[in-house]
Formats: C-alpha cells, sequence, structure tokens
C-alpha cells in the first residue's frame, strides 16, 4: 500500500502511520540501537575517524557479516555527500550486504564532529545506520523516524545530557513512545 499527500493525507498523517506500524511490529529506532552500539563522551574530530569508532560499537553484533566492508560502504557514502544534516546531528549511513539487517550506533561526541553541516552548527550527535542493499524502503523509513525525532530540540538537548548509554537508549524509548501522542 502506498501513501501519497495526493489521497488527502498529510505529511504529519503518514509519519504517525509509520510510527504506529515501527510500534507494533518493534521496528523502532531504539530496537537497532543496544548498551553495546552505544557511545557517550566519544572523541569528535575528523568524519571519517568518526565513523570508524562508531563502526567499531557495532563489532560485536550478530546483524554484521563483515564490519571492514561495512565501514568501507559508510566511509565511501560519507565521501560521496556528508551526511551532517544541521542542529548538530549527522547520519552517517550506508546499504550494503555486510550487514544482514538494519543495525545503528550512536553517539554523543565530547566535542564536535566536522561533518560539514549545511548549517555549521557543531555535530556532538551522530547516529549511524545501515541496512541490507536489498531493502531499500525500510532504509528511507527509518531515515525519516531518526530526522522526526531529532527535530525535537528537547530530545536533541535530553540526548546532549545524557552520562550513560543506558539513558542515550532510554531517551530514544521515550520518544518514540510520545511521539504520536503529539
Amino acid at each position: 500500500m502506498q501513501l501519497s499527500g495526493s489521497n488527502g493525507i498529510d505529511e504529519a498523517a503518514l509519519a504517525d502511520i509509520d510510527y504506529l506500524r515501527a510500534m507494533t511490529t518493534g521496528d523502532t529506532i531504539s530496537s537497532f540501537l543496544s548498551l553495546d552500539s552505544v557511545a557517550v563522551g566519544m572523541p569528535g574530530g575528523e568524519a571519517k575517524a568518526v565513523i570508524d569508532r562508531m563502526v567499531d560499537l557495532l563489532k560485536s553484533d550478530e546483524r554484521v557479516r563483515d564490519l571492514e566492508r561495512l565501514r568501507e560502504a559508510v566511509n565511501a557514502r560519507e565521501r560521496m555527500m556528508s551526511t551532517g544534516v544541521g542542529t548538530g546531528l549527522a547520519i552517517p549511513h550506508t546499504r550494503t550486504d555486510a550487514v544482514s539487517s538494519t543495525v545503528g550506533a550512536f553517539a554523543v561526541t565530547a566535542e564536535p564532529a566536522l561533518f560539514g553541516s549545511p548549517d555549521e552548527v557543531p555535530v556532538r550527535l551522530v547516529f549511524l545506520l545501515a541496512g541490507p542493499a536489498s531493502d531499500m524502503s525500510r532504509h528511507i523509513r527509518v531515515l525519516s523516524r531518526i530526522s522526526r525525532l531529532m527535530q525535537r530540540e528537547e530530545f536533541r538537548l535530553r540526548l546532549l545530557s545524557a552520562a550513560t548509554p543506558l539513558e542515550v537508549l532510554e531517551a530514544f524509548e521515550g520518544a518514540e513512545s510520545t511521539l504520536l501522542a503529539s
């Protein structure tokens, strides 16, 4: 079933439908993260170095088939175009057969990461997303969800003030569960 603005459903309603589907199937943003794939106080610096550290967070994730191919794929995507999206956020992402299903890693950096964001706001929130090459629609839906959550300033501030990976995971879970109420 494909929904578009031409059928009278607005963009916010489509996003709510997508979130409802994600919540009922367990396909939430927080389901792609674990305590091992979240870092607080990660060093910032050049985008490539930050991406490499983010990929290393996934070394024990069973969904990662080949860590080095994953690293190469994310860095290749970053060379094509910066994934710094603004408001202090970067979302390095790729679709690759180096993963069996969608995986994520998240970091709050101690100092800015140099992703070349269009608004020139220093990046301190980095969400790495990798999905199978064959699953483009899911990849786009998840990127959209991440983007929608990160548009909320209070959520970004909560992430920036998190002291532990558990606090980050709790922030994502809480934000996702209240998103439909807005």
